[in-house]
Parts: structure tokens; sequence; C-alpha cells
């Protein structure tokens, strides 16, 4: 096959990726381009767009063999995509050495005492200032978070017109910037600003006192009443009784990038690991079981408003294949954003697609059971979930959205857009959608 391109100067853009030409041709059971024994050097000749698109070729090709348990062939696979990728390259070269390593990783997981004993002597860093500093950088690189913010505090700010005792939770209590905004926005209401209260619910106690000053400093100097509740606890194991919701209360929950986490917690009982796929990971809706719980259990304590954002891709498939072939395109999307903007060498741009994307994908295409933790699902599905707990959409408001576009506009995020999806905010990048932002109300 022969594809034309034109030469664009170090940046890309997904409307032209190899990816979109990659899309037309036959993606089922792929093989090899050139044959294993093709000397390498000539690989290394490859113009940049033939060699996107010949990596692509490459981790369908292995990731086919890996399903089907050809590991002779599928290490010859992963020889040419380790000379082909690397973590500093262009778009492509960046996404497939992540790609890579994952399938790799998978491989090994297929014996057990192999993968141990490889793994017995890494310590795994779980640094708080670090993980802090690698989500600051996403919220700084991508608007992705702002918007989602933004969107947020405007459902919530029309959801409780007129009540004086707000309560919201938040269940990822880790960035002060959303409430910093949403205390602002109170303090402007032309009835004077409610007595609000914050929840935070997070793993690390650390992450709750810095959001806790942040917020307490600022309502001081806004002169509002509020307090802040910290509970340190995973989600998974969140007793709402912790949430201490009183009577009298206008109830607002936000849930950011957090509930795809229970899909994961209902294989609990599957850690089983299989080269070709987790037979049981696509669960029916109405067997779902631990993030139905949740959802009915947030219904119970009948918020006014509940604002959910979540990744808007197809990761949860039953197979390895099914599963890359989704993710490829989303990361692709996802790298191809930071090339537009960031510079190549740049080290933090370097730290957000290692330790923010990179382990992502290694959830997705590595792991298998209760450790696949990275479940993301399309707005579709979470709608049918959330509507079969009791909740109904509250359509986001034409001002709302009107902030949201204005704010990408004015952040020079070009390449961005956002489309209204039955009443719901998808954020795209060129024509793929990323992630989705909905709001919903208790049906009584």
């Amino acid at each position: 096959m022969v594809a034309m391109f034109q030469e664009d100067n170090g940046t890309s853009s997904v409307a032209s990726s190899p990816l979109q030409v990659f899309s037309t041709m036959t993606l089922t059971r792929p093989t090899l381009l050139p044959s294993p024994s093709s000397p390498f050097h000539s690989l290394k000749d490859l113009k940049p767009e033939e060699r996107g698109l010949y990596l692509i070729h490459l981790l369908l090709t292995c990731a086919n063999h890996v399903a089907s348990g050809s590991l002779q062939n599928a290490n010859a696979a992963l020889e040419q995509l380790s000379l082909l990728s690397s973590p500093d390259g262009d778009t492509m070269q960046r996404v497939a050495a992540y790609f890579t390593e994952a399938l790799a990783i998978r491989i090994l997981k297929s014996w057990p005492g192999l993968y141990k004993a490889l793994n017995a002597t890494q310590t795994r860093t779980n640094n708080v200032s670090e993980v802090f500093h690698v989500r600051r950088l996403f919220f700084d690189m991508f608007p992705i978070l702002k918007v989602s913010y933004l969107l947020t505090n405007r459902a919530i700010l029309e959801a409780m017109e007129g009540e004086k005792m707000v309560h919201v939770i938040d269940l990822d209590a880790s960035e002060p910037a959303q409430w910093l905004a949403l205390l602002q926005a109170f303090n402007s209401r032309p009835e004077g600003p409610p007595h609000l209260r914050i929840t935070g619910v997070h793993h690390q106690k650390e992450v709750l006192d810095q959001m806790a000053h942040r917020l307490i400093e600022e309502a001081e100097k806004l002169d509002i009443p509020f307090q802040f509740n910290p509970v340190v606890s995973s989600l998974e194991c969140l007793n709402v009784e912790q949430l201490r919701v009183k009577t009298g209360e206008a109830l607002a929950v936000s849930s950011v990038l957090q509930l795809h986490n229970f899909l994961a917690s209902d294989m609990s009982n599957n850690n089983g690991h299989s080269l070709s796929g987790d037979s049981a990971s696509s669960l029916p809706l109405s067997n779902s079981g631990k993030i139905d719980r949740f959802l009915n259990a947030i219904w119970g304590l009948s918020p006014k408003i509940m604002v959910v954002t979540e990744q808007d891709s197809d990761h949860n498939g039953s197979t390895v294949m099914e599963r890359l072939l989704e993710s490829l395109y989303t990361y692709a999307a996802l790298f191809d954003c930071l090339e537009t903007k960031v510079p190549r060498t740049s080290q933090d741009r370097i730290k957000v697609e290692k330790m923010l994307f990179g382990e992502e994908i290694k959830s997705i295409i590595a792991c298998e059971g209760s450790e696949r933790r990275e479940r993301h699902e399309k707005l579709e599905k979470w709608s049918q979930r959330i509507d079969l707990a009791g909740f109904g959409n509250v359509p986001l408001s034409y001002y709302g959205m009107l902030q949201a576009r204005r704010l990408l506009q004015g952040y020079g995020f070009d390449g961005y857009r956002i489309k209204e999806e039955s009443g719901c905010a998808v954020i795209c990048w060129q024509d793929r959608p990323l992630y989705s932002v909905s709001a919903w109300r208790c049906r009584k």
C-alpha cells in the first residue's frame, strides 16, 4: 500500500495523521508488512509518515499474536517496535513506545513467576507531591479539566439558585482550583453567598489538608461562611455516612474521572490472566454490582444536582484487540494535542505522557480482572447506568456551553471543540471524542 502525505514541519494533526489513513485498511488479523528478517537499517530509513503507518500495523500485528498465544511472532514484532518507537520522538513514535511496553508486560504476566521475579526489587513510587504535580501538569497542558470544572460549577450555581445552605461533595478532592472559582461565583450572587460546606473525598490526607488550607483561606478573604469536611478514604471503601449530609442542605455531587474505577471493582473475583482478554469484562448494565450500589447510595442522599466527567471512550472491551484498536485512536489524539502545544524535549510533557497516559495504557492493555482499573466507557453507556440508578438528565445550559467554548478560544486551544450530545458536553480533539460532562438530578 502506498500513501501520500504532506510534510508538517514537526507538528501533527489527528485529521491528517497515519491513524486516519490506517482506518481505511483491513484491521482484522493483520500481518507484518516487511518480513521479520528484513534488515533493521532499512526500517530506520522510513519517512515519518510511513513509519507512523508501519508502527500502527506492527502494534495491531503484535496484539494479534499476543492474543493468539503466538509468542515467537509477537517477539519479532516487539523487536521491530522497540527499534522504531521512542518516548521522545514524534506523536506515533511516542504512542507506540507506551503500547509496546504494555504488550510486553502483558506477555510477561502470562508467566507470573517470571513477572514477579523481574519486579521483585522494583520500588513503586507513590510520592504524593509527584502525583499531584503530574495532575497539575495535565490541568495546565490540556483544557479538559478547566472545561469540566467550569461546566460543573455552572450547573451547581444554577441548581442552587436561592439556596441558603449548600453542601458540595467532591469525589476526588485533589484540585482546589475548581472550588476556588465556585467560592468566587457564589460571592457574586445578587442574593449573596450561601453557607457553603464542601466534603472532599481522597485516599491521601496530605492532599485533603492542602485543599482545606487553600479553600478556608479564600473563604475568609471573601467573608463567606464555609466549612471543609475531609474524608480520608478510597471511593470504593467510602461509607456514605462519612459524608455527613444534613437535613436542610441543598446537596451537589461532583465526580471527575472517578466512576469508571467501580467497573474494575466488579471484577474482584476474576483475577486470572489470559493473553487473549477478560471474557467477563463487558458486564450487562443490570449486573454491574459495585457501580450500581454506589450510584444507588448517592441517589439515596437526594442531591439536587450530580455532575459527572468521564473519558468518552470504549476501553472496556472483552478482548485485548478490541481495547487496543479503540485506545490507540484515543491516545494518539491526546499525544497529538501535546504535539501541537508543547516542545518534544519538554520534561513536563514526558512526565504527563509516561506517568499519566502511559500508566493508563498499561492498565488497559496489560491488565485483566480487578487489576484493570482504567475501564473507560462512552457517554451513552454512562447515561444508561445513571438513568437506571434513578437519575434524570439535566441539560447543560446554553450559557454554560457558551462559556466553555469561549474558554477554549481564550486559551488558544486550536483543534479542540465541544459538541452537545443529548444535553451533555463532549470535549473533542478535531473529530475525536475524548471526555464527556453530564449533569443529573434525582427522579422522585
